[in-house]
Protein backbone atom coordinates (compact mmCIF):
# COMPACT_ATOMS: atom_id res chain seq x y z
CA UNK A 1 0.00 0.00 0.00
CA UNK A 2 1.37 3.45 -0.96
CA UNK A 3 0.69 6.93 0.34
CA UNK A 4 -1.75 7.57 -2.51
CA UNK A 5 -3.98 4.73 -1.31
CA UNK A 6 -3.60 5.28 2.44
CA UNK A 7 -6.88 5.45 4.31
CA UNK A 8 -6.94 8.86 6.00
CA UNK A 9 -10.15 10.37 7.32
CA UNK A 10 -10.42 14.16 7.24
CA UNK A 11 -12.79 16.11 9.47
CA UNK A 12 -14.97 18.88 8.04
CA UNK A 13 -13.19 22.22 7.88
CA UNK A 14 -12.97 23.95 11.23
CA UNK A 15 -12.85 27.66 12.02
CA UNK A 16 -9.70 29.18 13.46
CA UNK A 17 -10.43 31.82 16.10
CA UNK A 18 -9.04 35.34 15.85
CA UNK A 19 -5.26 35.67 16.06
CA UNK A 20 -5.81 38.14 18.90
CA UNK A 21 -6.15 35.14 21.20
CA UNK A 22 -2.66 34.01 20.30
CA UNK A 23 -1.24 37.44 21.01
CA UNK A 24 -2.97 37.50 24.38
CA UNK A 25 -1.80 34.07 25.58
CA UNK A 26 1.73 34.51 24.23
CA UNK A 27 2.33 36.95 27.08
CA UNK A 28 2.15 34.22 29.73
CA UNK A 29 4.35 31.24 30.64
CA UNK A 30 2.86 27.76 30.59
CA UNK A 31 3.24 27.49 34.37
CA UNK A 32 1.01 30.52 34.94
CA UNK A 33 -1.59 29.30 32.49
CA UNK A 34 -1.55 25.91 34.21
CA UNK A 35 -2.17 27.57 37.57
CA UNK A 36 -5.16 29.30 35.97
CA UNK A 37 -6.50 25.95 34.71
CA UNK A 38 -6.63 24.02 37.99
CA UNK A 39 -3.06 22.84 37.17
CA UNK A 40 -4.52 20.47 34.58
CA UNK A 41 -4.43 20.21 30.77
CA UNK A 42 -0.62 20.09 30.54
CA UNK A 43 1.10 17.39 28.49
CA UNK A 44 3.03 14.84 30.50
CA UNK A 45 6.71 15.46 31.17
CA UNK A 46 7.81 12.97 28.51
CA UNK A 47 7.06 15.47 25.74
CA UNK A 48 9.97 17.88 25.76
CA UNK A 49 11.54 20.53 23.52
CA UNK A 50 14.02 18.81 21.20
CA UNK A 51 14.78 21.46 18.60
CA UNK A 52 14.20 25.07 17.72
CA UNK A 53 12.81 27.76 19.95
CA UNK A 54 10.78 26.32 22.78
CA UNK A 55 8.27 29.15 23.17
CA UNK A 56 5.26 29.48 20.87
CA UNK A 57 1.49 29.78 20.81
CA UNK A 58 -0.89 28.65 18.07
CA UNK A 59 -4.12 26.94 17.10
CA UNK A 60 -4.14 23.14 17.12
CA UNK A 61 -4.24 21.16 13.91
CA UNK A 62 -4.63 17.63 15.33
CA UNK A 63 -3.44 14.51 13.51
CA UNK A 64 -3.87 10.90 14.60
CA UNK A 65 -1.63 8.22 13.15
CA UNK A 66 -0.96 4.57 13.75
CA UNK A 67 2.35 3.85 15.44
CA UNK A 68 5.31 4.44 13.12
CA UNK A 69 3.26 5.64 10.13
CA UNK A 70 3.07 9.26 8.95
CA UNK A 71 0.73 9.12 5.94
CA UNK A 72 -1.80 11.39 7.69
CA UNK A 73 0.96 13.82 8.72
CA UNK A 74 2.00 14.25 5.10
CA UNK A 75 -1.61 14.77 3.97
CA UNK A 76 -2.12 17.36 6.73
CA UNK A 77 0.17 19.71 4.81
CA UNK A 78 -2.82 20.61 2.65
CA UNK A 79 -4.74 21.86 5.68
CA UNK A 80 -2.19 24.02 7.48
CA UNK A 81 -3.02 27.70 7.88
CA UNK A 82 -0.73 30.39 9.32
CA UNK A 83 -0.79 30.26 13.11
CA UNK A 84 -1.46 26.52 13.34
CA UNK A 85 0.45 24.09 15.54
CA UNK A 86 0.88 20.52 14.34
CA UNK A 87 -0.38 18.29 17.16
CA UNK A 88 0.42 14.69 16.25
CA UNK A 89 -0.65 11.69 18.28
CA UNK A 90 1.87 8.99 17.38
CA UNK A 91 0.68 6.68 20.16
CA UNK A 92 3.85 7.46 22.11
CA UNK A 93 5.80 5.20 19.75
CA UNK A 94 9.48 6.17 19.56
CA UNK A 95 10.98 3.43 17.40
CA UNK A 96 10.16 5.25 14.14
CA UNK A 97 10.24 8.98 13.52
CA UNK A 98 7.04 10.61 12.29
CA UNK A 99 8.67 13.90 11.28
CA UNK A 100 12.12 14.81 9.93
CA UNK A 101 13.73 17.73 8.17
CA UNK A 102 11.54 17.58 5.05
CA UNK A 103 8.17 17.79 6.79
CA UNK A 104 9.46 20.27 9.34
CA UNK A 105 10.55 22.71 6.65
CA UNK A 106 7.24 22.33 4.85
CA UNK A 107 5.31 22.99 8.05
CA UNK A 108 7.42 26.07 8.63
CA UNK A 109 6.93 27.46 5.12
CA UNK A 110 3.17 26.83 5.37
CA UNK A 111 3.03 29.18 8.37
CA UNK A 112 2.81 26.69 11.24
CA UNK A 113 4.21 27.95 14.54
CA UNK A 114 5.47 24.66 15.91
CA UNK A 115 5.00 20.91 16.15
CA UNK A 116 4.17 18.67 19.09
CA UNK A 117 4.61 14.96 18.51
CA UNK A 118 3.58 12.19 20.87
CA UNK A 119 6.25 10.08 19.27
CA UNK A 120 9.71 10.58 17.76
CA UNK A 121 11.50 12.80 15.27
CA UNK A 122 14.69 12.42 13.24
CA UNK A 123 17.13 14.83 11.56
CA UNK A 124 17.31 16.64 14.87
CA UNK A 125 20.36 18.77 14.01
CA UNK A 126 18.75 20.00 10.78
CA UNK A 127 15.48 20.76 12.53
CA UNK A 128 17.46 22.66 15.15
CA UNK A 129 19.04 24.75 12.40
CA UNK A 130 15.59 25.82 11.12
CA UNK A 131 14.64 27.26 14.49
CA UNK A 132 11.22 25.59 14.16
CA UNK A 133 9.83 24.79 17.63
CA UNK A 134 9.65 21.03 18.05
CA UNK A 135 8.43 19.00 21.03
CA UNK A 136 8.50 15.19 21.00
CA UNK A 137 9.28 12.14 23.10
CA UNK A 138 12.63 11.37 21.52
CA UNK A 139 14.70 10.87 18.41
CA UNK A 140 15.50 7.90 16.18
CA UNK A 141 17.11 7.55 12.76
CA UNK A 142 14.44 5.05 11.68
CA UNK A 143 11.97 6.46 9.19
CA UNK A 144 8.19 5.93 9.13
CA UNK A 145 5.90 3.84 6.98
CA UNK A 146 3.34 5.63 4.81
CA UNK A 147 0.44 3.22 4.66
CA UNK A 148 -2.11 4.76 7.03
CA UNK A 149 -4.62 4.72 8.49
CA UNK A 150 -4.89 8.13 10.09
CA UNK A 151 -7.18 11.04 10.90
CA UNK A 152 -6.84 14.79 10.37
CA UNK A 153 -8.81 17.42 12.28
CA UNK A 154 -10.55 15.24 14.84
CA UNK A 155 -9.79 15.35 18.59
CA UNK A 156 -6.60 13.59 19.63
CA UNK A 157 -4.79 12.80 22.85
CA UNK A 158 -1.38 14.43 23.16
CA UNK A 159 0.68 13.66 26.23
CA UNK A 160 -2.46 12.54 28.05
CA UNK A 161 -4.45 15.69 27.18
CA UNK A 162 -7.40 15.91 24.80
CA UNK A 163 -6.79 18.43 22.01
CA UNK A 164 -9.37 19.57 19.45
CA UNK A 165 -8.95 21.52 16.23
CA UNK A 166 -8.74 25.21 16.99
CA UNK A 167 -7.76 24.80 20.65
CA UNK A 168 -5.02 27.15 21.80
CA UNK A 169 -1.67 25.46 22.37
CA UNK A 170 1.02 27.23 24.38
CA UNK A 171 4.54 25.88 24.84
CA UNK A 172 7.77 26.99 26.48
CA UNK A 173 10.83 25.43 28.10
CA UNK A 174 8.65 23.95 30.86
CA UNK A 175 6.30 22.06 28.55
CA UNK A 176 2.98 22.27 26.70
CA UNK A 177 -0.56 23.21 27.71
CA UNK A 178 -3.80 22.94 25.73
CA UNK A 179 -6.54 25.52 26.28
CA UNK A 180 -9.94 24.38 24.96
CA UNK A 181 -11.16 27.33 22.97
CA UNK A 182 -14.51 27.41 24.75
CA UNK A 183 -12.57 28.16 27.95
CA UNK A 184 -10.24 30.78 26.48
CA UNK A 185 -11.94 33.93 27.82
CA UNK A 186 -12.22 32.59 31.36
CA UNK A 187 -8.66 31.25 31.39
CA UNK A 188 -7.27 34.53 30.07
CA UNK A 189 -8.97 36.44 32.88
CA UNK A 190 -7.62 34.02 35.50
CA UNK A 191 -4.08 33.92 34.15
CA UNK A 192 -3.90 37.70 34.29
CA UNK A 193 -4.72 37.44 37.99
CA UNK A 194 -2.10 34.72 38.45
CA UNK A 195 0.55 36.81 36.72
CA UNK A 196 -0.32 39.81 38.87
CA UNK A 197 0.09 37.77 42.07
CA UNK A 198 3.39 36.36 40.82
CA UNK A 199 4.67 39.86 40.12
CA UNK A 200 3.64 40.99 43.60
CA UNK A 201 5.45 38.04 45.22
CA UNK A 202 8.56 38.69 43.16
CA UNK A 203 8.53 42.34 44.20
CA UNK A 204 8.21 41.30 47.84
CA UNK A 205 11.23 38.99 47.56
CA UNK A 206 13.22 41.80 45.95
CA UNK A 207 12.36 44.18 48.79
CA UNK A 208 13.31 41.62 51.44
CA UNK A 209 16.65 40.58 50.02
CA UNK A 210 18.04 43.62 48.26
Amino acid sequence: MALETAEVRIAPRWTRPSSEWLEAFSAFPVANIGDAMERLSMCDAGIVPLAGQSQFCGFALPVQVTAGDNAAVIMALEYIEPGDVMVINGMGHTDRALVGEQLTQRFQHAGARGQIIDGAIRDRSVIESTGFPTFARGTTPAGPYKNGPGVIGEPVAIGGVVCCAGDIVVADADGVIVIPFWRAAGVLEKVREVAKREAEMTAEVTRQYR
